[in-house]
């Protein structure tokens, strides 16, 4: 991993090696507190990397919330907290997007994968390594993650939520741009389930068929209220 994020003479997110990265423009999500941070940073003393702690604690008490809700109200509860979720991240991909124009010469497999780096090295604030394989699919690993030393695997689902609204946004750009197609996501491997890098790939849909990304979602939902019926018995029997 070191070999591909040594160079620190720029920010993890500013380089890719493709040269349309140069012509992708985007917006950076909460900009107006990102500029008072960076007031902050330059300003103070403030340790940034508290931010991590503080980040984990906001995550962890995330995943807790959607347990204790699928605990105590079952499917509504969380469904409750997945359209919130998806909400947050549906907002994410159009700060990202808002008022940008797609360039001549982009293709939709470099705009998404451009899209993905962008949620990866600064939503998620993870270090990515992107691989644009051809023109019906994209991939990534995701190299280092924030949660990845507090998450358990199968807490991983809580992102999926955000994933969702992001792709929601993005889909809906790119049709604003007069691109109709659809792009899905799967993931093949995860960081908490013991490997070494979190890897996904997004890929060209169908857009007769339901996506792949969410169908598994709804797997997960069906697990997870199962598990959570078991917690509270073992609840109430303690």
């Amino acid at each position: 991993m070191q070999s591909r994020h040594d160079d620190k003479s720029q920010r993890h997110w500013e380089h890719r090696q493709e040269k349309n990265w140069q012509r992708y423009t985007f917006n950076q999500p909460y900009a107006k507190g990102l500029r008072r941070l960076n007031e902050i940073l330059d300003k103070t003393n403030f340790d940034p990397a508290t931010l991590w702690q503080w980040g984990t604690m906001q995550a962890m008490a995330l995943i807790e919330i959607l347990k204790t809700m699928e605990r105590t109200f079952g499917k509504k509860g969380q469904q409750a907290v997945f359209e919130s979720l998806h909400r947050v991240g549906y907002d994410i991909g159009k700060q990202v997007t808002q008022g940008i124009t797609l360039p001549d010469g982009i293709s939709d497999a470099e705009w998404i994968s451009f899209f993905a780096t962008v949620i990866n090295r600064i939503v998620y604030a993870s270090l990515e390594t992107p691989v644009i394989e051809s023109d019906q699919r994209v991939s990534f690993h995701i190299d280092w993650c924030p949660h990845q030393d507090a998450y358990r695997p199968f807490d991983c689902r809580v992102q999926r939520y955000f994933v969702q609204g992001m792709l929601d946004a993005a889909m809906e750009f790119l049709r604003s741009q007069g691109r109709e197609d659809v792009w899905d996501v799967v993931f093949r491997t995860t960081i908490p389930s013991g490997s070494e890098t979190c890897h996904f790939e997004i890929y060209r849909g169908n857009p007769q068929e339901a996506r792949q990304w969410s169908e598994y979602t709804r797997l997960l939902e069906t697990k997870a209220l199962e598990i959570a019926a078991i917690d509270d018995e073992s609840i109430k029997k303690s």
